[in-house]
């Protein structure tokens, strides 16, 4: 028998070959910064030049392993420290954001070489808004000048898509909103960005990223208030913006309100005392009576388990509306809110079918108990009606209506007599 070792295979040279050709070049982005500058140099401030020049480097340079410092050069002129200053001893370019003229114009141009850039390698989508992202925190380390031409080129970026809202989340840092850097930021950015879209469609892209509630943490927690985010914004010339935080504010107050409301109804806490709560953050928030009456009808017709036979429903719900008309009749002070409440009612009963033929005997019951009115009703059934039931209502409210037409004569008739 055969004692010797089976001599066991060994690995070729040619693996090892493979193995070292597979190793990572080492990181170096001082190289990578000069290949881009020396491009840049050859182009000249000529930003169609600019951009043809990075959308044919991108297939010899490592744009996805260097993406901060490309973006670093373009906007700052080279690669930045920690805090936003250039490094004394690295090569720099004047072809960039910062270096560029302080107008709209430029930096709509400027925002086309990235727009081109990142459409070219998608890729660096990402790695460009976490730059972004970046130069927010550091604008402290920047220029009056370069804050500007960076928030002029952010809100244009944010315009046409190549940026998410979400970016904006740098400004709520605690340093840059105490020293008063991220309002004066915003008023540019806002600035701009509403010049390229308008109000509407930037209220769409803060809602997304849920940031359309959060534009008052630009300004100091002793200051965030409606009050003083209007005037600073109204002085800096953005007063749709102003109006838009004002309108968000109270959309927000009206569902603390109504949230509110149904929480002490449950509880079935004194109706004065809920009065004097709603007239408390009618005049805090700046709610109009109207909405307010119809918030509470919503809040009054919710807090039931109404029965699902139509016989039976109306009797239910004028027993429930009885006991709660004092509530109501104390926000029905102005013909506006009467005739707000009668168009809830409408809409309620159309809405919830069983509710379809007690609409009459709901306003019936509301004018006995003077909640509504002659005027508001005769106004209603000629013209302010809303087209939901619109035939079956007014055809239920027709004899009552002409009683009241009578009624108005005659108290008239008699008003003549006694003079």
């Amino acid at each position: 028998m055969n004692n010797q070792k089976q001599q066991k295979p060994t690995l070729s040279g040619q693996r090892f070959k493979t193995r070292k050709r597979d190793e990572k070049e080492r990181f170096d982005p001082t190289q990578f910064q000069d290949c881009i500058i020396q491009g840049l140099s050859e182009t000249g401030s000529d930003l169609e030049a600019v951009a043809k020049f990075l959308d044919a480097s991108g297939a010899k340079l490592d744009y996805r392993r260097y993406a901060e410092t490309l973006f670093d050069i373009l906007v700052a002129g080279g690669m930045l420290a920690p805090g936003g200053t250039l490094a004394d001893d690295m090569m720099r370019t004047d072809v960039c954001v910062f270096a560029a003229q302080e107008d709209l114009e430029t930096m709509q141009a400027f925002a086309q070489v990235f727009n081109k850039l990142i459409r070219r390698y998608k890729y660096l989508e990402k790695g460009f808004e976490d730059e972004v992202k970046k130069l927010l925190l550091f604008l402290k380390g920047f220029s009056e000048s370069e804050r500007n031409k960076l928030a002029m080129l952010t809100g244009v970026l944010l315009a046409n898509g190549t940026l998410n809202a979400s970016i904006l989340n740098s400004l709520y840092n605690e340093n840059l909103v105490k020293e008063g850097v991220s309002a004066a930021f915003a008023v540019k950015l806002f600035k701009s960005w509403i010049n390229e879209k308008d109000i509407n469609a930037v209220a769409s892209s803060l809602r997304r990223v849920s940031m359309d509630n959060r534009l008052m943490e630009l300004f100091p927690a002793n200051k965030q208030s409606v009050e003083h985010f209007t005037k600073y914004f109204t002085e800096a010339g953005l007063k749709e913006l102003s109006e838009y935080v004002r309108n968000q504010q109270t959309i927000g107050a009206r569902k603390e309100l109504q949230k509110e409301l149904q929480e002490q109804m449950s509880r079935g806490d004194p109706f004065k005392d809920i009065i004097l709560y709603v007239k408390e953050e009618m005049k805090k928030n700046n709610i109009p009576e109207p909405v307010v009456v119809g918030l509470i009808w919503s809040s009054v017709m919710s807090t039931v388990e109404w029965n699902k036979k139509e016989e039976l429903v109306a009797e239910q719900a004028i027993k429930h509306l009885k006991q709660y008309s004092p509530l109501l009749a104390a926000f029905t002070t102005q013909g506006q809110s009467e005739l707000t409440l009668l168009l809830k009612i409408q809409e309620y009963c159309y809405d919830n079918i069983h509710f379809m033929k007690a609409f009459q005997k709901i306003v019936v019951l509301f004018y006995k108990a003077e909640v509504l009115s002659e005027e508001p009703i005769l106004k209603w059934y000629k013209d302010a009606h809303v087209a939901k039931g619109k035939s079956v209502f007014l055809e239920q409210m027709k004899k009552f209506v002409e009683w009241l037409k009578n009624a108005e004569e005659e108290s008239e008739s008699e008003a003549e007599e006694g003079d």
